[in-house]
């Protein structure tokens, strides 16, 4: 297949499309650089555009003959988006929004949806499973659930065929070190730990030690990026043996809380964490775990790289690597 990966440059992008190559199909990026990195395009040609480039969108999705999309561009900070939504609805949801328009226009019928579990907004119960209530608490939870109402409506109207995939926490770098997670700003616990731990970065802000969990910290589910391009390739190829479009958890099932990640750290890492503890932050669910039932039982996945030690210890190569 030659699927058209927008946002392939980034961290989630670049690693789906290694495991599309790898699997025999043809990635095609889709990407307009602000985020992304050249030296994360390694495995097909890239298409140099941003989806607010109608017409950008129709040359590319015209030029080539895509099988599907695989769709990961997007704004992506929590609280950017609260100071800032007009660029999270823009973005994500009038983003996505030309992208459909322009799939429609091509004839090009299969997404898969890189969706995320700040749909779910503070949880009710934990752990939390699809038929969890969706009620954002920031704009770019809401920006993401516009977008799969949009891709339901799309399918009952057009027939698109779709799948998304509400991601927890994505962690870790590639097994073989080609690549890995290069924000900027950081935003993630992990990459800031192990900054902190290697000496390049400023101590890691633990925020909220008095939460009601087991040692104080807020607790999140953590699951490695290449287990999460896995479920993407096998979400394709489920689209296309005819499985129902859904909703998906992408998660492990199993929280790890701040001081755990930390103490991974150290102990991967064979060294001492700086660590200073603050206030909570507004907005920070106590937990945040994913139920993946589901996962397990429509796409046949399950992770095969995301116990803690695993995602750290990958990591930690990736930016000693980097330097």
């Amino acid at each position: 297949m030659r699927i058209l990966v927008t946002g392939g440059a980034g961290y989630i992008g670049s690693h789906t499309a290694k495991l599309l190559a790898a699997s025999g199909h043809e990635p095609v990026v889709f990407d307009d650089m602000s985020q992304g990195h050249d030296w994360a395009v390694k495995w097909g040609p890239i298409e140099r555009g941003s989806l607010s480039d109608r017409g950008r969108l129709a040359e590319v999705l015209g030029r080539h003959t895509f099988d599907g999309v695989v769709h990961f561009a997007a704004s992506a900070l929590v609280g950017e988006s609260m100071s800032d939504p007009a660029k999270y609805f823009r973005n994500n949801t009038v983003g996505t929004l030309n992208l459909l328009e322009a799939m429609r226009e091509a004839g090009v019928g299969t997404i898969v949806f890189s969706s995320t579990c700040a749909t779910y907004g503070n949880p009710l119960r934990v752990p939390i499973d699809e038929s969890h209530p969706q009620a954002p608490v920031n704009p770019y939870g809401e920006s993401k659930l516009m977008v799969e109402k949009m891709l339901r409506w799309y399918g009952e109207i057009h027939g698109l065929r779709w799948i998304a995939l509400r991601y927890f926490n994505a962690a870790g770098a590639d097994p073989d070190g080609e690549i890995g997670e290069d924000h900027d700003p950081e935003s993630h616990l992990i990459p800031l730990v192990i900054g902190a731990a290697q000496g390049k970065r400023p101590p890691v802000k633990v925020f909220g030690t008095d939460y009601a969990t087991p040692d104080g910290t807020a607790v999140r589910d953590y699951i490695h990026v290449t287990d999460l391009a896995d479920a993407h390739l096998r979400a394709l190829d489920r689209l296309g043996s005819g499985e129902a479009s859904q909703a998906i958890n992408l998660g492990t099932g199993r929280g790890h809380s701040v001081r755990e990640v930390i103490e991974a750290v150290s102990r991967v890492g064979g060294t001492s964490v700086p660590v200073v503890e603050s206030p909570r932050r507004s907005g920070d669910p106590a937990e945040l775990v994913a139920e993946p039932a589901r996962a397990r039982n429509v796409l046949g996945w399950a992770c095969r790289h995301s116990d803690l030690d695993t995602i750290v210890r990958h990591a930690w190569a990736w930016h000693e690597k980097r330097g």
